[in-house]
């Protein structure tokens, strides 16, 4: 390929897919940007966007493999925190190299999603063995990570849900486009951003303090889920009454 590589990142730069309203500050202004990054390297390297998928599977699963695996430690959480960051980062990564090669499918959206649906409840799974291997924590508080795996699986499958849902009605997907996302809604929240969770991994040697960061997460979580259901619920109802 004869296009360079800052070539190639101006041009993803400039094709870059909206972001929906919802999506918070990590993702939306550093993890798109590195993946942005990754995306380039993937394409001058003849990657396929599955290839990348991939790539961001080995990175995540490796992560999580080594949760289980070792005890609680410094060095882990930071080495766990530099695989999930780079996993999340390839995530991003595979739907912009789709587009610069015009090879997205159904298919490729398919394992993404699967990749994304495994991630979000093995992530907090993982971490409770490793905990409960190594008597990490009380085992109370090993119902912290337990919540989080029923809460981030259904709130990943609703917005997945609803956003199909949406599709198959012929209504457009709630995108910002022009930067006319409120910043204020993209840092309010943050406690619910994978990305936030990944960074959390680096206070993972002090073990107490960081499962009770988590546990405000995934209480934040808990509270977003809680509002957006029934918001996701009357947006599919009026679906059926657009359609009549």
């Amino acid at each position: 390929m004869t296009e360079s590589y800052g070539a190639v990142v101006s041009r993803l730069a400039s094709a870059q897919k909206g972001a929906a309203r919802s999506a918070p500050a990590y993702s939306r202004f550093v993890n798109r940007k590195i993946g942005r990054y990754l995306a380039a390297a993937a394409y001058k390297a003849g990657m396929t966007p599955n290839q990348v998928t991939g790539v961001s599977a080995l990175h995540t699963f490796t992560g999580i493999a080594l949760l289980i695996a070792l005890p609680p430690s410094w060095w882990l959480g930071l080495v766990v925190m530099v695989l999930l960051v780079l996993g999340y980062a390839w995530d991003s990564a595979d739907g912009q190299v789709a587009r610069l090669t015009g090879l997205g499918s159904p298919a490729g959206e398919w394992l993404d999603h699967i990749v994304d649906a495994l991630k979000v409840v093995t992530l907090p799974l993982g971490m409770l063995i490793g905990l409960w291997r190594f008597a990490a924590i009380e085992p109370i508080w090993l119902l912290v990570p337990l919540v989080n795996a029923a809460v981030s699986s259904v709130l990943f499958f609703g917005m997945i849900l609803t956003e199909q849902l949406r599709r198959a009605h012929g209504v457009t997907s709630k995108a910002a486009s022009g930067g006319r996302m409120p910043w204020l809604r993209s840092v309010l929240v943050l406690p619910t951003d994978y990305g936030i969770l990944c960074l959390t991994f680096a206070l993972y040697g002090a073990t107490s303090v960081f499962v009770a960061i988590y546990g405000l997460l995934t209480l934040a979580t808990v509270f977003f889920l809680l509002l957006a259901l029934p918001k996701w619920f009357r947006d599919v109802r009026s679906l059926t009454s657009a359609r009549a």
